[in-house]
């Protein structure tokens, strides 16, 4: 469906101001869709970002100004979002040991196997995508990119 008909508005100021209007509005399906892949692991979507950062970098630690630079929604309280992750048991925080100020966070075992759960819905959740070329998914990202470059 496009974007006229999902919001039901077919007039807008020019192409740009619908182009943003559709990357907000598709940004909010796809954060929607993936939310309900996680949401039967108790896992928020920035808590599940953190897992995965967490799980592209074990067995090597990160501080939690690394994960919140590396975070989609870099206005998250990644500090508190560790914090949950640690009493469910997907991530440990310990002391650094060369800056005693700084806490190392890693994945756990457990979060590592529900990071692989995730995984096999997530790869599922990715074919009904295929319906876009490669070289349009290349050029989507192109212009997305330069976007954030003009800003």
């Amino acid at each position: 469906m496009n974007l006229e008909e999902e919001i039901k508005q077919t007039i807008f100021q020019n192409e740009y101001h619908k182009l943003i209007l559709n990357i907000l509005f598709t940004g909010s399906w796809l954060v929607s869709s993936i939310s309900k892949i996680i949401k039967e692991y108790d896992l928020s979507h920035a808590q599940y970002n953190i897992l995965r950062i967490l799980g592209g970098q074990h067995p090597a630690p990160a501080n939690v100004s690394n994960v919140q630079e590396r975070m989609l929604d870099r206005l998250s309280d990644a500090s508190r979002l560790i914090e949950k992750l640690r009493c469910k048991g997907m991530v440990e925080r310990k002391e650094c040991p060369v800056n005693r100020r700084q806490m190392d966070v890693t994945i756990t075992d457990k979060g590592l196997s529900l990071l692989e759960q995730i995984d096999v819905k997530m790869k599922e959740y990715h074919k009904q995508f295929q319906s876009i070329m490669p070289t349009e998914a290349i050029e989507v990202n192109r212009i997305l990119d330069k976007m954030r470059e003009s800003v």
